[in-house]
């Protein structure tokens, strides 16, 4: 029985790396994407090599693969934030190990896919291995968003404005303009009007409305706190 065992998580020890190559072959600048131009390639020769290794087993939940299927059940970053915010259960500003697993135990019971707890494990530790850059065994919300599409993934516009934690404080104070400890949706959008005046290159006003309720997502109750914020104009960990 434990031969067995043992076999078995060495195929999925296998399968895991055999994924992990041909997914950094097409992911060409190591930033976490695969273009649209490039997706159909990728799941040719993933399906390919799954049909040529034996060993090679089905680490995506679909018959396509893990980010379609995560794109079908969060079909927008609103939905996106809000489920972060939901799963992000001791408020750390990361997705731990067990978190993540939590997260995607109740996606793949909301699309009714089959599937029992070692394949969770492996689908787990497949995540943290594809978006945990940084190697540090949890996913920053920059990290897990990299599953939305680029036109869903509004944290992308804010990379090119992310301040040091000293600025970002100053920010925040100032716009705190009651020094209640909070920012709330009239003096974020105060906030962002300011940023979006500053940085024409990155952030278009006319996407205002957008912004403002993606970031609120991330809000308790309408009060969006320093912590909360920094997520996503601090570049630093804050």
């Amino acid at each position: 029985m434990a031969d067995t065992h043992s076999l078995y998580l060495q195929g999925i020890e296998e399968s895991t790396s055999q994924f992990l190559e041909i997914w950094h072959h097409y992911d060409n600048a190591g930033n976490g994407y695969i273009d649209g131009r490039e997706l159909q390639n990728f799941i040719r020769e993933l399906q390919q090599a799954r049909k040529g290794a034996g060993l090679l087993l089905q680490i995506l939940p679909t018959e396509e693969n893990f980010f379609l299927f995560f794109r079908q059940q969060l079909k927008s970053s609103t939905e996106f934030i809000e489920t972060w915010r939901r799963y992000d259960e001791d408020h750390s500003g990361f997705i731990e190990a067990d978190e993540l697993k939590s997260f995607l135990r109740d996606l793949l019971k909301k699309a009714n896919r089959p599937f029992d707890e070692v394949k969770l494990e492996e689908y787990t530790l497949t995540t943290l291995k594809l978006f945990d850059s940084n190697n540090d065994g949890k996913l920053g919300l920059g990290e897990m968003a990299r599953l939305l599409p680029d036109k869903e993934n509004f944290l992308l516009k804010f990379q090119g404005v992310n301040m040091s934690s000293k600025e970002f404080n100053d920010i925040f104070d100032y716009y705190d303009q009651d020094g209640s400890g909070y920012i709330d949706e009239n003096e974020l959008d105060a906030l962002l009007k300011d940023l979006c005046e500053k940085n024409k290159q990155d952030l278009d006003i006319q996407h205002l409305t957008t912004y403002k309720k993606n970031i609120m997502a991330l809000s308790d109750g309408g009060k969006l706190f320093r912590k909360d914020l920094a997520l996503i104009l601090c570049a630093e960990e804050f």
